[in-house]
């Protein structure tokens, strides 16, 4: 599963990965290099919306409390305001081709995927709503669209061309 968390301003790509006997995950802080975590499912024991587990030989608990964001927790006692953009929240802001994971000059990646095919070409005129390319993400085909009249100034992916979250796929000039 992968997702992008924000704590106090500070952004993070968090992928985790499910064995039988634990939890593989890798965080990386946005601009740092990536940390791997292993944590025992021996060790975790989940009720009502709280989590504890051992980690690195210290006792950790865990109260979850959802919200529309995210969710908060506490722990240590303190709290803290987690911000979580899943899957489907990601693949959503790269979709509308502007706000977190785009913006009027560029089209980039919400989420990892791969080209499946490209309709536009650089120097080409597009109007708002115009189809640029189709991204298999989450086992679905995913057509993005223009959100603006523009000009297409460089296509800088290929089709077939798997992409991380983030990656500019598309950048362009107004009309």
């Amino acid at each position: 599963m992968y997702f992008e968390a924000e704590i106090k301003r500070k952004k993070y790509k968090v992928e985790v990965k499910e064995t039988k006997t634990h939890w593989q995950v890798n965080v990386q802080q946005v601009g740092e290099q990536p940390e791997l975590i292993e944590i025992s499912k021996v060790d975790y024991t989940k009720f009502d919306d709280a989590i504890s587990f051992l980690f690195g030989g210290k006792s950790y608990m865990l109260d979850l409390v959802p919200t529309k964001e995210g969710c908060t927790i506490f722990t240590g006692n303190s709290y803290r305001n987690v911000t979580i953009h899943n899957d489907e929240s990601l693949l959503h802001e790269s979709l509308k081709g502007s706000g977190g994971m785009g913006s009027s000059d560029q089209l980039a990646a919400g989420m990892p995927g791969k080209i499946a095919k490209i309709f536009v070409k650089t120097g080409q005129r597009l109007v708002a709503g115009a189809p640029i390319l189709i991204m298999e993400a989450m086992k679905m085909e995913n057509e993005m669209r223009a959100s603006h009249d523009c000009v297409v100034k460089n296509v800088h992916i290929a089709e077939g061309a798997s992409v991380d979250t983030g990656a500019v796929l598309v950048s362009f000039e107004t009309n």
